[in-house]
C-alpha cells in the first residue's frame, strides 16, 4: 500500500468548494454534453454528431456512391483521429448501423462485406469489411461545398466539421432515431419518405397545418423490416400530434397448405428491432415449459428472406387462436415507442410533433437554398467582374502583351492605363499569353450575358419568398420521385390494421396445455387436482379427519367456480390448482373469501348454460353461468342473502320446463321453470314456503317424461302423469308430502350442478 497522502501545512493555492455545488455544476456538464452532443438528433437533418462526423469523413475520402470502396478501418481512423476522439468499437458500430437494411429504413452507408444479419449476429471487423455513401448520403451533403452550412473547429482546433449537414432528404423521419441521454430519451420510428414528402409539399402550401391533418399523408411508420401496425387511426393521431405514443407492431404471416387438411404458418416478417435469432430461441424456451399448447414445432427455413414454420399441435388447431397467443407471449408482437425528443434549432432539447419536425426540416432547407444562393450570386458576381476586363483588353491584346512584357510593374500599369481593378487585373495576369491570344469576343459576350441572366434570377429568388418554396418544392418532388411508391427502396413494407377483435377468443384456454384432471375439495375447504379422470377415489388421502365433499372429472383448460355460503362465486383456474401428490391447499388462500363462510359447492364452468341459484330460505333465481366467472380474488357477489339464511345449491337448468322443491320437513312441491326469473344477481323469488325447515334439494326435469330419481336399492324409479299431478302447482306454495323413497340431498353432491 502507499503512504498516505498529507495535505500542504499552507493554505496558498487551495480553494475551499463546497461539495453539492460541484457535484452539480459537473454532472449538468456532464448531462448537456451528452444530450447535445451524443444522444439526441439535430431536428435539421436528423443525425447525431458521430453519424455527421461519419458521413463528413467518408465525403472528404471521396467515397460517393459511384467510387470503388475503402475498408472501413480507414473511415474510422479519419473519424476518431480528426473529429470522435473516442473509441473506434463505437464509431464503427455507428457505421455498421448505418449500412444494415434491416436498421435504416433508408441506409447511408453502403457496405461489402458482412455487416451482420437480422438474427442478431455481429459484423466483421472493420479491416475486412469496405464502405461507400448512398445516394441517400450524398442528398444530405449535397451543397456542402456551396457554403451551405456553417463549419466549426473539431475538438483539437486543426480541423473543421459541419455543425449540421445540408439534408435535401428528410432523414430524422425517414430514418428514426434512438438515444437515451441524461434524464431524457428519444425513440423516432422510421417512416416512408414519400409520404413524408407529400406531407411537406401540404405544409409548404398551408403553413399552419396541424399534425392531425398530415397524417392523411404520413399513415403511419414504415418500419425496414415491415411488419403490421394494429393501432386505431385515432390513437396514430394523438401519437403524431403529442411527440409521445406507442405503435403495436405485428409479425405478417400466412397459412400454407400442405395437402390432407394438414398446415403450417409461415412467418414472412418479424417486428422492427428483433434479433430473428433471439425470437425463435424464446419461442423454443416456451415451447419447452409447455407454455405454448397449440404450438409443436417451430422452424428456421430463413435464407435471403424471413421464413419462420410453426407447426401446430393438431390440424383441428384455429390458426387465428395460435397467432394470437403466440402474439401475447412471444416478441412477435412488439410496441415500438414515439418520444420525438430533438434539438431544435440544433441547441433546444423538446419533444415536438410531426407538423413541428417537417416544419423545421423546411426551414432549414430554405436557409440552405439561401446560403447557397448567395455562395453562387458571389461567385457570379466575381466572374462577371473578370469579364468585363477581359472585355475591355480584348480590344487591345498586343498593348496588353506589351505592358506585361517590357512593364516591371505590370498589373498597376494594366489598372491604369485600362482602368481595371484589382481582380481583373489579377485575373489577366494569371491567363497564359496563349490563352489571352485566343479570347473570342463573342464568347466572353455569351458568358456574360447568361451570367447576368442568371445573376437576375438569383437576385429574384432572394427577394421572394414564394420563388424560395418553389424552389424547394421543386427539390422535395425531385426526391419523392426517386424513392416514391413504384420504385423498390420507396415502396411501403408496413401496412396498418384496425385491432383485431380477440374477444370471442378464450386465451386462458389457449394458453394452457389441455389435459384431464380430477379436481378433489375436502370438508374443509382444501383443494387439488389429480392428473387423468380418476373414478376410484377410494386411495385417496386427507389431512387428519378432513374428507370429501366434492369430486368431479373436467380438463386443465377449465375455469373452476366456488360457491360460498355468504353468497359469493369464485373463479379459479384448472390449471394452477396444486398437485394431487400432497394434501392440495386452502381455497381461503387463493380467493379472498371472508371469515365466516364456507364453501357450498365447487363445480366446472360450462359457457352459455343457465344455472339455478338457491338458498336455505326456499329463495332462487336463473343466472347465465357465464356471469358468474371473476377476473379478481375478490369474486363476485350473486346472491342476496337474509340472515340467517345461507346459499346452498346450485343446479343446472339445462332442457327441463318444470322444477321440484323438495324441504328439509320432507315436502315437494312442482312448478313450470317459467316462474322462475332470470336474473344477473339477486335474491331471486320465492320457490318453497317453510313453517319449520330450509331448502334441500332442488331437480329440474320435463313434466312429459316424469320426475325420476334412483331409489336405496339402484332402481329407477319415476313419477309421471296423474301420479305427479298433486304436487304440481305454483311456486311459492308448502307442497305435499314427497313420494315414499324420494332421497334426500347427498352430502357428498351437495349443491352441485
Amino acid at each position: 500500500m502507499g503512504k498516505p497522502f498529507e495535505p500542504p501545512s499552507d493554505r496558498d493555492g487551495i480553494e475551499n468548494v463546497d461539495l453539492k455545488a460541484a457535484l452539480e455544476e459537473r454532472y449538468l456538464a456532464y448531462a448537456l454534453s451528452t444530450i447535445m452532443h451524443r444522444a439526441l438528433p439535430d431536428a435539421r437533418d436528423g443525425l447525431k454528431p458521430v453519424h455527421r462526423r461519419i458521413l463528413h469523413a467518408m465525403r472528404l475520402l471521396r467515397l460517393d456512391p459511384g467510387s470503388a470502396y475503402k475498408k472501413c478501418a480507414r473511415v474510422v481512423g479519419d473519424v476518431i483521429g480528426k473529429y470522435h476522439p473516442h473509441g473506434d468499437v463505437a464509431v464503427y458500430d455507428a457505421l455498421v448501423r448505418l449500412a444494415q437494411d434491416f436498421a435504416q429504413r433508408y441506409p447511408l452507408v453502403d457496405g461489402q462485406g458482412n455487416f451482420g444479419n437480422i438474427d442478431g449476429d455481429n459484423p466483421a471487423a472493420q479491416r475486412y469489411t469496405e464502405c461507400r455513401m448512398t445516394e441517400v448520403a450524398r442528398l444530405l451533403l449535397e451543397g456542402m461545398d456551396e457554403d451551405a452550412v456553417d463549419f466549426r473547429p473539431n475538438y483539437d482546433g486543426q480541423e473543421e466539421e459541419p455543425v449540421v449537414l445540408p439534408a435535401a432528404f428528410p432523414n430524422l423521419l425517414a430514418n428514426g432515431s434512438q438515444g437515451i441521454a441524461v434524464g431524457m430519451a428519444t425513440s423516432i420510428p422510421p417512416h416512408n419518405v414519400a409520404e413524408l414528402c407529400d406531407a411537406a409539399l401540404y405544409l409548404i402550401g398551408h403553413r399552419d397545418a396541424t399534425s392531425e391533418q398530415l397524417t392523411t399523408f404520413v399513415k403511419g411508420p414504415d418500419f425496414p423490416t415491415g411488419g403490421i401496425v394494429i393501432d386505431s387511426a385515432a390513437s396514430i393521431s394523438e401519437a403524431y400530434r403529442t411527440g409521445r405514443g406507442g405503435f403495436r407492431v405485428r409479425a405478417r404471416w400466412q397459412k400454407e397448405d400442405l395437402g390432407r387438411g394438414t398446415w403450417v404458418v409461415v412467418v414472412t416478417e418479424i417486428p422492427y428491432g428483433v434479433p430473428k435469432a433471439r425470437l425463435i430461441e424464446k419461442m423454443a424456451e416456451l415451447l419447452h415449459e409447455k407454455k405454448l399448447p397449440l404450438l409443436a414445432d417451430v422452424r428456421d427455413e430463413s435464407a435471403e428472406d424471413v421464413r419462420v414454420v410453426l407447426e401446430p399441435r393438431s390440424r383441428t388447431v384455429d390458426p387465428v387462436v395460435l397467432m394470437e397467443s403466440l402474439f401475447r407471449l412471444t416478441e412477435l408482437e412488439s410496441r415500438i415507442s414515439l418520444n420525438m425528443n430533438v434539438l431544435v434549432g440544433g441547441t433546444v432539447p423538446r419533444v415536438i410533433g410531426l407538423a413541428e419536425a417537417l416544419r423545421e426540416w423546411l426551414d432549414h432547407r430554405r436557409v440552405v437554398l439561401q446560403r447557397r444562393s448567395r455562395h453562387r450570386l458571389a461567385q457570379i458576381e466575381r466572374r462577371l467582374e473578370i469579364l468585363g476586363g477581359l472585355l475591355i483588353v480584348y480590344l487591345d491584346l498586343d498593348r496588353v502583351i506589351q505592358i506585361i512584357r517590357e512593364e516591371d510593374e505590370p498589373k498597376a500599369e494594366l489598372m491604369r492605363v485600362f482602368e481595371l481593378t484589382e481582380l481583373q487585373a489579377n485575373a489577366i495576369l494569371d491567363t497564359r499569353l496563349r490563352s489571352l491570344r485566343k479570347l473570342e469576343e463573342m464568347e466572353l459576350k455569351r458568358e456574360f450575358d447568361t451570367l447576368t441572366a442568371e445573376k437576375a434570377d438569383l437576385d429574384g429568388l432572394l427577394g421572394s419568398d414564394d420563388l424560395q418554396w418553389k424552389a424547394i418544392t421543386k427539390q422535395i418532388r425531385g426526391v419523392r420521385k426517386t424513392y416514391g411508391p413504384e420504385t423498390p427502396l420507396g415502396r411501403r413494407r408496413t401496412t396498418l390494421e384496425n385491432p383485431p377483435d380477440t374477444s370471442g377468443i378464450d386465451f386462458s384456454e389457449a394458453m394452457v396445455e389441455r389435459e384431464p384432471i380430477t379436481v378433489i375439495v375436502s370438508q374443509k375447504g382444501w383443494i387439488r387436482a389429480l392428473k387423468g379422470h380418476v373414478a376410484d377415489l377410494s386411495a385417496v388421502q386427507f389431512k387428519g379427519d378432513d374428507t370429501l365433499k366434492v369430486s368431479f372429472p373436467t380438463e386443465t383448460t377449465a375455469k373452476i367456480l366456488v360457491l360460498a355460503s355468504n353468497g359469493k362465486v369464485f373463479t379459479l383456474e384448472a390449471a394452477k390448482l396444486p398437485g394431487g401428490r400432497g394434501f392440495g391447499d386452502p381455497v381461503r388462500l387463493m380467493v379472498d373469501m371472508d371469515e365466516g363462510s364456507e364453501i357450498v359447492t365447487v363445480w366446472a364452468h360450462k359457457p352459455g348454460v343457465k344455472l339455478l341459484l338457491c338458498t336455505t330460505d326456499g329463495r332462487g333465481f336463473v343466472t347465465p353461468a357465464d356471469g358468474l366467472v371473476a377476473n379478481t380474488r375478490k369474486g363476485k357477489q350473486v346472491i342476496g342473502l337474509d340472515e340467517p339464511a345461507t346459499a346452498s345449491l346450485v343446479v343446472e337448468v339445462g332442457e327441463g320446463d318444470h322444477a321440484a322443491a323438495c324441504g328439509t320437513n320432507r315436502l315437494m312441491t312442482v312448478f313450470p321453470l317459467a316462474e322462475i326469473p332470470e336474473m344477473v344477481r339477486g335474491k331471486g323469488v320465492r320457490l318453497q314456503k317453510y313453517r319449520d325447515g330450509a331448502l334441500d334439494s332442488v331437480v329440474i326435469f320435463r313434466l312429459a317424461d316424469g320426475l325420476t330419481w334412483p331409489d336405496s336399492a339402484g332402481r329407477t324409479r319415476t313419477v309421471a302423469g296423474e301420479e305427479l299431478a298433486k304436487w304440481v302447482g305454483h311456486r311459492g306454495g308448502a307442497g305435499t308430502m314427497a313420494p315414499r323413497g324420494y332421497p334426500k340431498v347427498d352430502p357428498s353432491k351437495a349443491g352441485r350442478p
